[in-house]
Parts: C-alpha cells; structure tokens; sequence
C-alpha cells in the first residue's frame, strides 16, 4: 500500500514557464557563468557609510544560473530598493559545484547566500551547524508556504531549526514521443486525460515501441552516474507502490519486496528490448537521445528540459506521470531556495536576510524570481504566476502532474552517497546480470546510517 499524502490541494496555478536550461536534479550539464566570482571577491562590511557587500552563489535553477542567468536584473531590482547593499554572485554547475562548495567551506571562504535545495542547505550543510537558521522569515510565511504543501514546510528544517527558505517546486515525470506512440498504436495503453498509465499497459506499450520499430531503443535505464536520480527512483518505486525510505526518512527500503519485484521488471525488459540499460548514460545523455527521436521515452523530463531541448525536437514531448501498478502515480518533487552559511559577521547576514525576503517576498518581485525558475511558487498568495504570459500554454501539462506530488523524501540521512549507490545497483542489476534482491540489499546496508 502507498502511504497517505499531504497534498492540499497542491495547485492553484495552471500555467508554467519557459525558464531556460534547468538540468539541475535531472542531472545534465549546465555550463558554469561567473560574473565577480564570490570566492574572489570576499564579501564583507564596509569602513564606512554602513554599505554591506555579500555574496551568492547559485546552481543551475533556471534563469537563476547556467547560461542564461538573469541575476544581473535581479540584482539591479534589488539594488532599486536597497542600494546598500552590494551583491557579487557566482554560477555552479552541478558537475562541479558540490566539489567547490566543499573546498570553500575548508577554506572558509563561503559565500554568504547559496541557492539549492533541502538536501543540500538543510541534511548536509545545516546538520553540519554551517547554515544559519531562517526561522524569523518563516514566522510570517509559514501558512502561506502549508497551504500549498505541508511537505516543503518539513523539508526545509531540521531539529526544529530552518536552513532553507524557498522560493519554487516542481514535480518530475517522464515524456513519450506522441507522434511515435500514436503511429505505434501505443497511445491506447495511456490516459491522456490524466497522464497516467498503469504498469502492466507501460509494459505493453513499451513492448509495442519495441516491435513497430519506429524508435532505435523504445527506452534508456540510464546507470552512468547521478544526475536524474530522480527519474529512475520514481519509475522503480511507482511500478509496484514500493518507497524509498521508511516514512521518518531514517532509513532507505530499497530492498523492499515491492522495490525489488520493480527492478526484476525493468531487467526482464532489458532483456526483451522493450527497455534498453547502458551504464555510460547519464540523465542529460538520455535526455539527447529522447530530443533526438533516437529513444522514444525519457525518465527525466520537467518544465525547464522541455524548454531546454525545444529547439532540437521535431516531434511533441508528451509529458506522462510515472506508471503504477494502480494507476495512482507519486512523482518526486523538487523543492528550491536560499540559505545562508554563518560567517559571524551579523551585518552580512542582516543583509543576506533582507535580499532573500525581497526575491522571495516583494510583491513586485517574487512573482517574476518564480518564473525565472521555470517552476512553481511555493506561497499560496502568489497563485498563477504565470496567467496571461505566453509561457502558460506551455507549463499547463506540468500544473496537471503537481497534485501527484509525492513524499519529498531527500532530506533522508547519507543523501549523497546513496545517490552513487543507486547507480551502482541498478548496473549491477541491469547490466552485470546481479540479483536484484542482492544488488538491493547491498545498496541498503551501504546507504543506511
């Protein structure tokens, strides 16, 4: 049985964004941008005038980072209302910026303010006492936040102390190739009303790409490393409602009898060719294959990717929730803001403090900090951010799949070695032929505290 979610009405919002280039959980490579890199220019308080210089340093989350960044105009409207205060920022990447995040940290050269998610500002950075704890810009949002889901609350705190104060959330699914699906005589084996499909009519369908011949590969199980996780553990889990972790996040239950009664499908369809497994592919080599027509599904598909590869597809990416076994899907979710690293300087982080509130909070700019993410609002007040621009016909399929949100289960202990471990059980599996129970068991005992 699946366990009983808080999901609240999830949506009030039925339209989406375009935001360039966001890869970030799905794993593909975002080029890194620096403008005044914050490692070199050391924030700090002024002699004099009361003039406050900080720093940022932001992943790949839409237009926030990667090439397309628009923190130059986020800053100037920052700057509009708060011209004492000075930001330098810096782009990451996600193939190298964990790497330079931890060199500043033994460095101790962090920048003041860094953008990401829960797994990483509150179970890494703020359980290692880094982070400094955001509860006053909670005390007035805090309803507002609850209201769209209580999950993102929980998500952004640990030991009763907030390390995160969001901005956007999204959930992630997957994408057909329609035109293929419909030439095939797929499209039967899915409801297009809901965007859902039950396991065995995914089998099916799969089975049915396979034999038409319309697509070199009907699918990738990409096994080459950590980008896109979440795609492949949302298929695994759904198929036979198994879970990721237990549901106080203190342990990972992979090797649950539902878990691995999945893995054995995926590898049977390996076997057959309905599903094709290579331990080279990482979520943004999948991702090429799909926009190319070579793969007629991807595992890793959101707002921004469809944005990302729109100039490249000749076909329309159809976005599907992951298949279940009784038709009701949980997708992972990603969930995006701010913290702030302590640096005992309490000028700065006043100053740190007063920036996040203005991107997230100001009622001229919170709105237009969501869209230049490419994702949804995480306050109730903001409602559709994106009604009446020429982004919302696009990100409607994506409103459709938010109430399927299902638990955000990130935050679990050891998040990022066992994201290696993933991809190392499932090559085992699918590739090197390895039990799945065995190959299951293995991940636990190594992921678990």
């Amino acid at each position: 049985m699946k366990r009983a979610i808080s999901r609240r009405d999830f949506l009030k919002v039925t339209g989406a964004a375009g935001a360039a280039g966001l890869l970030a959980a799905c794993g593909g490579s975002s080029s890194s941008s620096t403008a005044a890199p914050a490692s070199s220019t050391a924030a700090s308080t002024a002699a004099s005038g009361g003039n406050v210089s900080i720093s940022l340093w932001t992943y790949p989350i839409g237009s926030w980072g990667g090439t397309e960044s628009k923190l130059d105009d986020i800053i100037a409207a920052f700057n509009a209302v708060h011209p004492e205060i000075t930001v330098t920022y810096e782009t990451l990447d996600y193939q190298n910026g964990d790497n330079l995040v931890t060199s500043a940290i033994t460095a101790n050269e962090t920048p003041d303010i860094i953008m990401e998610g829960p797994e990483r500002l509150v179970t890494n950075w703020g359980a290692n006492n880094l982070m400094v704890d955001l509860s006053d810009l909670w005390s007035e949002t805090e309803e507002d936040i609850a209201a769209v889901s209580e999950s993102v609350v929980g998500a952004c705190k640990l030991n009763d102390a907030y390390y995160e104060y969001p901005l956007c959330m999204t959930t992630h699914c997957m994408a057909i190739n329609y035109e293929v699906f419909e030439q095939a005589g797929a499209l039967q084996y899915l409801d297009e009303e809901t965007r859902t499909w039950t396991t065995d009519d995914f089998v099916k369908a799969m089975e049915t790409i396979r034999d038409s011949g319309l697509a070199a590969v009907p699918g990738i199980l990409y096994c080459g490393g950590q980008g896109g996780d979440q795609g492949t553990r949302a298929l695994v889990n759904n198929l036979y409602s198994g879970t990721y972790t237990n549901p106080e996040h203190t342990e990972y239950t992979v090797n649950s009898p539902e878990n691995v009664k999945a893995l054995e499908l995926l590898k049977s369809m390996v076997d057959n060719r309905s599903l094709n497994a290579n331990a080279g592919f990482q979520a943004a080599d999948e991702l090429q294959q799909f926009a190319n027509g070579t793969a007629a599904v991807t595992f890793c598909w959101n707002a921004s990717n469809k944005a990302q590869y729109a100039s490249q597809v000749t076909f329309t990416p159809y976005a599907m929730a992951f298949p279940s076994d009784d038709g009701v899907p949980e997708l992972c979710g990603g969930i995006w803001g701010f913290g702030i690293f302590n640096s005992g300087d309490d000028a700065r982080i006043e100053a740190a403090k007063t920036f996040i509130k203005f991107v997230c909070d100001d009622a001229d700019q919170a709105a237009e900090s969501v869209r230049l993410t490419g994702f949804f609002p995480v306050k109730d007040s903001l409602g559709d951010v994106y009604e009446g621009t020429d982004q919302a016909e696009q990100m409607g399929e994506f409103a459709a799949l938010m109430p399927y949100l299902g638990d955000y289960y990130n935050v679990a202990p050891n998040w990022t070695a066992q994201r290696q471990n993933w991809f190392n059980m499932l090559q085992q599996i699918m590739v090197n032929g390895t039990p799945a129970q065995e190959a299951a068991d293995a991940f636990v005992e190594a992921s678990n505290p």
